[in-house]
């Protein structure tokens, strides 16, 4: 993906995990089945997951190498990161302490929605000051996926969001 489809795949990623949660009944936003993070709690896992990328990018792309490095490879293609990522929570990958959500209550709904929304326009906008060789040159550290290229890191920014809204819908549907 090019640079504007990145931050395309961004924004329509966002706002339809955006959308859907606005949607749901507070009932849903918190139910809490089989054991796995409520609709609230991915809320905020994936808030907790843009914050980190949005304070990287306010860096000048020099001081990002400086701090972690130049790619010493080409970057994966979108289909080949979402299937590293896909492959490490297979072998037992979890979120680290960091993004792990607490108990979220229904009161914080829109709050949130509305923090997500504007975390994820600023990503948008943080992207395009960044030129297509930069996105493959520098690296960032990713928690489950070691050292990825910033064109990584923004493909699994964009497949995350919808991977937790498709736990979700998996957590919502009825027993049985």
């Amino acid at each position: 993906m090019q640079k504007q489809q990145i931050i395309d795949a961004l924004r329509n990623n966002h706002e339809l995990f955006i959308s859907y949660l606005a949607q749901l009944n507070n009932q849903d936003f918190v139910a809490e089945r089989n054991e796995k993070w409520t609709a609230a709690q991915q809320l905020e896992h994936i808030i907790r997951s843009v914050k980190p990328l949005n304070q990287g990018l306010m860096l000048p792309a020099f001081m990002l190498k400086l701090f972690f490095g130049k790619a010493n490879r080409p970057s994966k293609n979108y289909d080949e990161l979402v299937a590293k990522y896909n492959r490490k929570l297979t072998e037992g990958g979890k979120a680290t302490a960091a993004f792990i959500p607490p108990k979220i209550t229904t009161s914080k709904k829109e709050r949130l929605l509305r923090e997500l929304n504007n975390r994820a326009g600023k990503l948008c906008r943080q992207v395009n000051g960044f030129s297509e060789a930069q996105l493959d040159n520098i690296i960032t550290p990713h928690p489950l996926l070691g050292k990825v290229t910033l064109r990584e890191m923004l493909y699994f920014t964009a497949y995350h969001v919808l991977h937790h809204k498709a736990l979700i819908e998996k957590n919502l549907l009825p027993a049985g």
